[in-house]
Parts: C-alpha cells; sequence; structure tokens
C-alpha cells in the first residue's frame, strides 16, 4: 500500500512538478516581491531598501491625481472597450455561421489582427492616423479624416477604443463561433415553427444558451481592458499632458521612468485588486444567468 502511495506521487512529481516549479519561479515569486517591494520605497536600483509600510498606499490615495486620473480613463475606455469588442465580435460570429461560400476566409481575415503584436500594431495604425488619414483627407476633403486623432484627448481615446476592437474582436469572434456551432438546430427550428422571427431566437434562445461563451468572453475583454498597455505607449504615449494614460502605462512610467519602484509596484497591487474585485463580480452574474443545453 505504501509502495503504491509513494509510486502515485513519483508519478504527479514527474508530470506536475516542471511545470509547478516553472509557474513558481516565473509567477508566485514575483508577485510576492512585489507585494513586499510596495511597502518599501525601493527605487529599483540602489541595494538599499527600506520599509515604509502603508505611506505608499497613503500617498496614491492623498496626493496622486496623476493616478486617479488614469484609473478614471481606463475606467471609461473599459467600459466602451468591453461592449463594442463583445458586439463587434458576437456579431461577427453570428454572421460568420451562416451558409457564406466565403465564411472561411473572412474568419480568417477578420482573427488576423489578433496575431500581431500590440506594439507593433499600434505603430501600424499611429502611421495610418498621421499619415494614411492625411492623404484621404486630401483626397476626399472629409472632415472626419482630418482630426487630429493622435494629437488631442478626446480623438487620442477614441483611435485607441478603435485600435483595440479593431485588435480583439476577431478572438471573440472565434470563441463566439464555437458556442453558437454547439446551439442545437432542433431547438431553432422549433422555435421558428412557432413563429418567432430572428430578433426573438437570438434574444430568448441564442443568447442564454451562449451565456458560458459570454462569461468567457467578457472575463477576457475585461481584462484585456483593464491592462491595456502597448496600444497607448505606441500610439499615443498617454498624451497629450497624460490626458491618454492608461493605469498600465502609469505604473510604468512610476516605476521604470521615475525610479519609484515602491510606489509603483504600490500602485500595481492596489490595480491587482480593483480588477480582481471587478472580475470575480462579472463571473458571478454572468455564471448565474447560464442555462443548461
Amino acid at each position: 500500500m505504501r509502495t503504491k502511495k509513494w509510486s502515485q506521487w513519483g508519478q504527479q512529481t514527474f508530470f506536475v512538478g516542471p511545470a509547478f516549479l516553472f509557474f513558481t519561479v516565473v509567477m508566485i515569486i514575483p508577485f510576492v516581491m512585489g507585494m513586499y517591494y510596495s511597502f518599501t520605497d525601493w527605487n529599483g536600483v540602489s541595494g538599499q531598501v527600506a520599509w515604509v509600510g502603508f505611506d505608499n498606499f497613503a500617498k496614491i490615495f492623498a496626493n496622486d491625481p496623476d493616478f486617479w486620473k488614469a484609473f478614471w480613463f481606463t475606467v471609461r475606455f473599459t467600459v466602451l472597450g468591453v461592449v463594442l469588442v463583445n458586439g463587434v465580435g458576437f456579431f461577427l460570429a453570428y454572421f460568420l455561421t451562416k451558409p457564406l461560400r466565403s465564411r472561411n476566409v473572412l474568419r480568417t481575415v477578420f482573427f488576423m489582427p489578433n496575431v500581431i503584436g500590440g506594439l507593433l500594431l499600434g505603430f501600424i495604425w499611429q502611421f495610418i492616423f498621421i499619415k494614411g488619414f492625411a492623404t484621404l483627407g486630401d483626397m476626399t476633403g472629409w472632415s472626419f479624416f482630418e482630426l487630429p486623432w493622435l494629437g488631442d484627448s478626446t480623438t487620442g481615446f477614441w483611435a485607441i477604443v478603435m485600435v483595440f476592437v479593431w485588435q480583439y474582436s476577431g478572438y471573440l469572434m472565434v470563441v463566439y463561433i464555437a458556442s453558437l456551432s454547439n446551439v442545437s438546430k432542433e431547438v431553432l427550428e422549433a422555435a421558428e415553427i412557432d413563429g418567432a422571427n430572428r430578433f426573438q431566437v437570438l434574444r430568448s434562445i441564442i443568447a442564454p444558451l451562449i451565456m458560458p461563451a459570454v462569461t468567457v468572453c467578457l472575463f477576457l475583454a475585461i481584462s484585456w481592458s483593464f491592462k491595456m498597455f502597448d496600444l497607448n505607449l505606441s500610439l499615443t504615449k498617454g498624451g497629450p499632458f497624460k490626458s491618454t494614460e492608461s493605469v498600465a502605462l502609469n505604473i510604468y512610467n512610476e516605476a521604470f521612468l521615475n525610479n519609484r519602484y515602491g510606489l509603483g509596484t504600490a500602485k500595481a497591487l492596489l490595480f491587482f485588486l480593483i480588477v480582481a474585485v471587478i472580475s470575480l463580480i462579472q463571473v458571478r452574474i454572468t455564471k448565474s444567468k447560464e442555462v443548461e443545453a
């Protein structure tokens, strides 16, 4: 009996051990160290680390308007980004599950932006907004193309939202396609025979049955939106005058440009707790609305 237990432990250690060790080194240890440094005044370079307790958190709440300005920008961006990226992703999936000849090609085309790295994608769109839109404005005379897309706080916000939706809608489209493909055809046909129109079928049958996919897609979109950094850095760098600075970029600037690593990790820990609470609430709400097929 003891030999069998040791054999089971050996198998678990052999198969799970390397993955757990890698996860510990890459994730758990840096997270714990980040928690420790959030209570210090370390500058990220010096070997001297002084414990300051909750001073960093008090400074964030009492005397850091830039962080809360970035937080408000991130909240507005997240609300708009989550709604649009899920809406676009779902309707792309809905139409590309229809019997279209080119649906496989279109699926590939819409998914491709997600393959491109965010930083590279941002620089590509920076060129489009500055050079491409200017050329189109000269050719067409449309004021839409002549707006200062990356030079104004309002248009800069919408430029980041546009690129974000363009990048991630294709990924959520794939998730929704997988869920829509599992909806029973018999149920849909029965609803049509009973006289339900397309909107009623979509609202009362399809939407409840794909709620597990909605849970996953909302979770992913919230996580992507709150952590958005690469597009922000490559498109606007938080400008003009930090009006389009996300929390992730604010934390980066605090830790690595201002050399206040302790304060930066305190902001990151606070931000992590806020995002974790919001994500748990979202998952709980959407899970409660799931139904079994």
